[in-house]
């Protein structure tokens, strides 16, 4: 378990959120740029919401914000720190309704936010959680939806199909090839006509000219330090998230 993640649950949650908002956009400089990709008004949604940066941050740009979130404590948490403007669900984004098996790491708990409806070797314990598909929720002016589910992405993208058809928003999402093979989702994003971009440095660039699985294997060893060592050094960078656009567009030309 990372440094991180044993303090955090021990601490009150303002210190936790400033820690957290202070430190995330270094460990992850898309949420830096959010003006690039995510206009002012409407709704976002940011599945995975894990201690809430990326809430937080959305809760700013966003008339509404809508934070998906399975862990119990975490979704709890949530909801007692959030801007009145969130709404959050404790349930799992998949691509069905009703329960699902979380996996969850070593001490049980999901603070490392690398819990999981897919199962791999972190995970050592599993709770049931409620489960729903994002086309449940009948979003309406939709402008970005945020997925960081440590490798059940594509049941999320597939519950949404049907909104992301009618809302085109923009989409950013964790890909790991060590977790699952990207290839499905990217092809499924592809059909639906959307865009990859990534900023591995100080400017986007297309998805097309990237190779994503081959910097992943280069820099893997950095994908295991923890929020705390990879926002001191972000000269390392683990580019582990996408961001998809509706096919023509770019980011920062809205």
């Amino acid at each position: 378990m990372t440094l991180a993640a044993r303090l955090a649950p021990r601490l009150p949650a303002r210190p936790v959120n400033v820690a957290t908002d202070l430190l995330y956009p270094r460990f992850e400089p898309e949420l830096a740029r959010l003006a690039d990709f995510c206009p002012r008004g409407g709704t976002a949604v940011d599945v995975g919401g894990w201690y809430g940066p990326w809430t937080r941050r959305l809760a700013r740009r966003a008339d509404r914000v809508v934070t998906v979130e399975p862990v119990p404590h975490l979704a709890r948490r949530l909801r007692a720190t959030s801007p009145p403007n969130v709404e959050v669900l404790q349930a799992a984004a998949t691509d069905h309704h009703g329960t699902a098996t979380l996996w969850l790491p070593h001490g049980g708990r999901g603070d490392r936010g690398v819990s999981s409806l897919v199962r791999r070797e972190v995970h050592r314990s599993a709770v049931d959680v409620s489960c729903l598909a994002l086309d449940e929720l009948q979003l309406r002016g939709l402008t970005l939806v945020k997925v960081d589910v440590d490798g059940s992405e594509a049941a999320v993208l597939r519950g949404a199909e049907e909104t992301l058809r009618r809302e085109r928003p923009a989409l950013f999402v964790e890909l790991e090839q060590r977790i699952q093979p990207v290839g499905p989702v990217l092809s499924y994003l592809s059909a639906l006509g959307y865009t990859g971009w990534v900023r591995p440095a100080r400017r986007w660039l297309p998805l097309a000219s990237f190779d994503l699985a081959g910097h992943q294997a280069r820099t893997a060893h950095v994908a295991e330090h923890g929020l705390l060592r990879r926002s001191l050094a972000p000269h390392r960078r683990y580019v582990n998230s996408v961001l998809f656009l509706p096919s023509g567009g770019r980011p920062g030309s809205g």
